[in-house]
């Protein structure tokens, strides 16, 4: 289980006047994500969900509260839960220069894999992602759908049991972005816990059990898009997310 405790991120910024301004970017976040389950991170560009799932995937500290993940937080376990997570964001960069088997070889052997199981763990993503044709070329000379496909699989040749995944479709045809939405699928189906952050509302209600929508840095909502669609009496979550913070405000 992914528990997200009260957890607040503040940042300073300089205005036109050069003074010092400080905001909360997360204010007060709490939420959990369960095995076998699916929960979307919800809201428009600008709330807070990139900065959140940083935190919750131990790249970034939160000013305030906390993050556990199988019971175990960052303060006194930091790299045995960074062993057991993935985390993968849209504009996640590779190295260009070698193939992405050598990429994911280097990965495995990263996370402390031996030969034996690097090797199958590339052949058994090889033909889950359809890298076959592409697994010993350059990565600089892959399509964005190739290069997201050879990112997931670098994200997961440890086999973690936690997903944490920001916008991975974003940008993305619609049939790579089949892939990985499938791929959430099948690992919930495997008891895995998946946390997935994304700005396509219709997206969330295909794939999500959950959803946490967020909006100027703090929650509005957490429910199954059904109920949430079914009480705010609209037709999807996307009507449903504009009536919840009281119409399509922009500011």
């Amino acid at each position: 289980m992914i528990e997200v405790k009260n957890v607040s991120k503040e940042f300073t910024k300089l205005t036109n006047k050069k003074e010092k301004v400080t905001f909360k970017a997360d204010d007060d976040v709490s939420f959990s994500c369960n095995t076998g389950e699916v929960v979307g991170l919800l809201g428009p560009n600008g709330a807070g969900k990139t900065t959140l799932l940083r935190i919750i995937a131990g790249i970034m500290e939160p000013t305030s509260g906390e993050v556990v993940i199988n019971g175990l937080s960052y303060k006194d376990h930091d790299i045995e839960i960074k062993k057991q997570i993935s985390f993968l964001s849209g504009n996640t960069k590779l190295y260009k220069d070698i193939s992405p088997y050598e990429l994911l070889s280097m990965c495995g052997e990263y996370y402390g894999l031996d030969k034996k199981t690097i090797e199958e763990r590339i052949e058994e993503l090889t033909k889950r992602f359809s890298l076959g044709k592409f697994l010993n070329q350059r990565i600089s000379d892959l399509s964005t759908g190739q290069t997201q496909r050879v990112g997931i699989a670098r994200c997961i040749v440890h086999d973690p049991k936690y997903y944490i995944f920001d916008e991975a479709t974003s940008g993305l045809d619609i049939i790579s972005s089949q892939v990985i939405l499938d791929f959430i699928k099948e690992e919930k189906k495997r008891g895995k816990c998946v946390l997935y952050s994304t700005h396509y509302m219709e997206e969330a209600e295909n794939i999500c059990d959950r959803v946490v929508l967020i909006h100027k840095g703090k929650i509005i909502k957490i429910d199954t898009p059904s109920n949430i669609v079914k009480e705010t009496n609209t037709s999807n979550l996307r009507d449903a997310f504009f009536k919840l913070i009281g119409g399509n405000n922009y500011e």
